[in-house]
């Protein structure tokens, strides 16, 4: 890295959500190690006072029990942060959940809990935090966690795939409104995590083709360095060449008007194999 935006200046006030564990805490132990003040937002409980205590030894940080999905409890972790250390310049909505939920007609609540966290909480996240940020007239950051099954939708879990589709279209319209109003003076980014290993993936080893959380919160603030919108990481299985391709495949659904999905599709596979290989 060379120099970092403003807003991760030491002293500066970061909040992460989803930061007891995986790529928030990463991302959290990172800005403490920047000097930065952090809050740290997850689900009460001992993970989230673990996290706290082993970072508050290198730094000064906040634990804030928090439900994303709640927008009254996003607000309260506003109120909370604001009261002890007056603003916010960087702000990180990672908190997601991954469970499946099943097909697109079962189990309704199943969908409206993962939405909740996974969507919701990215805009009670931002509703929150951004107005203050617009209006301060110092530099901001804001990202938010997205995932490649956001851009490709694979089947297996079509609620986390609406949930981070849904998240990529909210940010990317979040940066233009913030370009609009600030003139890049607040920025918006779409961290895009690869295969990581994390409490999500439900494994108690990690697999030799996954990053690590630290890998991926690393990888994030390189590409905010550079000022890039889309951080898309790679992982030990997949380079960005392949992941391009894959993204580019799933655009000309659209444009080839094939049929949904088609890159899984029994009638295509042939094709999708032949544009992956040429």
């Amino acid at each position: 890295m060379t120099q970092l935006p403003h807003a991760f200046a030491a002293d500066q006030v970061a909040v992460v959500t989803g930061a007891a564990s995986g790529i928030g805490y990463a991302l959290a132990s990172r800005l403490v190690g920047l000097g930065m003040k952090v809050a740290l937002a997850d689900t009460a409980g001992d993970r989230l006072e673990g996290a706290a205590a082993r970072l508050a030894v290198g730094g000064e940080v906040l634990a804030v029990a928090t439900d994303v999905a709640s927008r009254s409890d996003v607000e309260r972790l506003r109120d909370q942060v604001l009261r002890t250390w007056g603003s916010v310049s960087v702000l990180v909505n990672n908190a997601a959940i991954g469970q499946n939920p099943g097909l697109p007609w079962e189990n309704g609540g199943g969908w409206e809990a993962l939405l909740g966290i996974n969507l919701m909480g990215v805009l009670h996240g931002v509703q929150a935090f951004a107005p203050a940020m617009v209006e301060g007239g110092t530099p901001g950051v804001i990202v938010n966690t997205g995932s490649k099954q956001g851009i490709t939708s694979p089947p297996g879990n079509p609620a986390y795939n609406l949930s981070k589709a849904g998240v990529r279209s909210y940010t990317e319209s979040l940066a233009h409104a913030l370009r609009e109003a600030t003139g890049n003076r607040v920025s918006a980014h779409l961290l895009i995590p690869g295969f990581t290993f994390t409490g999500m993936t439900n494994q108690s080893e990690k697999p030799d083709a996954a990053w690590t959380a630290e890998q991926v919160a690393d990888f994030a603030l390189e590409s905010i360095d550079r000022g890039d919108f889309y951080i898309l990481c790679p992982d030990n299985d997949v380079d960005r060449a392949t992941d391009e391709k894959r993204m580019r495949w799933a655009m000309d659904d659209i444009i080839a008007n094939r049929p949904a999905l088609s890159r899984w599709h029994p009638d295509y596979k042939a094709a999708f194999d032949a544009f992956m290989s040429s």
